[in-house]
């Protein structure tokens, strides 16, 4: 079983960058997926972006070109670069494990999540 947490949320301005970490622990890290998640009060989970195995990536449109994901297979750590932050990325952020080494096959773990306020 996976353990999966998360660090760098807070409030920012509008235009301003956060950087999220999230730290794995528990199986082969470098083995699978990663992604990140959010949700904002009263609408549903999202997938924000994933990044799999092999380094390739994957974005939601509405964050495509302000958010980047990396992941640093030495330290258990997926990353999420968050800038030109806009009110609506208000949200609680979560990283999650692939269930494989492509996002496609989904996820199976998710961390307890971090809060994003963005204000305008």
């Amino acid at each position: 079983q996976v353990q999966l947490v998360e660090s760098g949320g807070g409030l920012v301005q509008a235009g301003g960058s956060l950087r999220l970490s999230c730290a794995a622990s528990g199986r082969t890290f470098s083995a699978y997926a990663m992604g990140w998640f959010r949700q904002a009060p009263g609408k549903e989970r999202e997938l924000v972006a994933a990044i799999a195995r092999g380094g390739s990536t994957n974005y939601a449109d509405s964050v495509k070109g302000r958010f980047t994901i990396s992941r640093d297979n030495a330290k258990n750590t997926v990353y999420l670069q968050m800038n030109s932050l806009k009110p609506e990325d208000t949200a609680v952020y979560s990283c999650a494990a692939g269930r494989s080494g492509a996002w496609s096959y989904g996820f199976g773990s998710w961390g307890q999540g971090t809060q994003v306020t963005v204000s305008s």
